[in-house]
């Protein structure tokens, strides 16, 4: 889906994702002392503007301005500071070195864009800093529930770890799974996590 097609998915009222962060993301990490991140493919801005409630500078980087002025709307109403980018992210003016943080939850792009990105973030973050991707698993089409079916933006934690193992040290690369709502009864979402600290 391009920019267009996500500007009109999140051209409602409400969120189309909760307001809470994402539970890996919250999980990986709530310990880090604040710093400065960036949230690539923020979209409404949930995993940023917690980040920003626990001390962090936060830019949330997306191709939809419909979803950023979402996240400017729920950092308002939290009462935490958000700055956002507007752009395409394999275009992204990646600043070298500048951040202890780049997360990316959930991008949907084709594998060859999602490469160019997970190098793009490396870039951008300094040594000691941390790298962190949650998204759909490539299995997830098959054996788990939800996410996108098309196949060329699924991927796995070892394809992700492998793009940054030139820059990283891979703290962890796995298959995780997550509870998923459907009104037919609990389900069981298979996601990538991949977390690694900045050589």
């Amino acid at each position: 889906m391009d920019a267009a097609g996500w500007d009109e998915r999140y051209s409602g009222t409400e969120l189309v994702w909760a307001a809470a962060p994402n539970r890996f993301v919250e999980g990986e990490l709530a310990g880090l002392p604040a710093g400065r991140a960036v949230d690539l493919a923020a979209g409404e801005g949930r995993n940023a503007v917690w980040l920003a409630e626990r001390g962090w500078n936060v830019e949330a980087v997306d191709f939809s301005a419909v979803a950023l002025a979402k996240a400017e709307t729920l950092a308002a109403e939290r009462g935490v500071q958000l700055r956002t980018q507007c752009t395409d992210l394999t275009a992204w003016g990646v600043p070298e070195a500048a951040y202890d943080l780049a997360l990316i939850a959930y991008l949907q792009v084709p594998w060859p864009q999602v490469s160019q990105v997970l190098r793009l973030a490396a870039t951008a973050v300094r040594s000691g800093g941390t790298l962190l991707l949650v998204g759909h698993d490539a299995s997830n089409r098959e054996h788990g529930f939800g996410g996108p079916r098309d196949p060329r933006v699924l991927y796995t934690a070892e394809q992700v770890a492998a793009e940054w193992r030139p820059y990283a040290r891979i703290l962890r690369a796995e298959t995780v799974t997550r509870p998923a709502d459907d009104p037919e009864g609990p389900r069981t979402a298979i996601d990538s996590l991949v977390r690694a600290k900045r050589l």
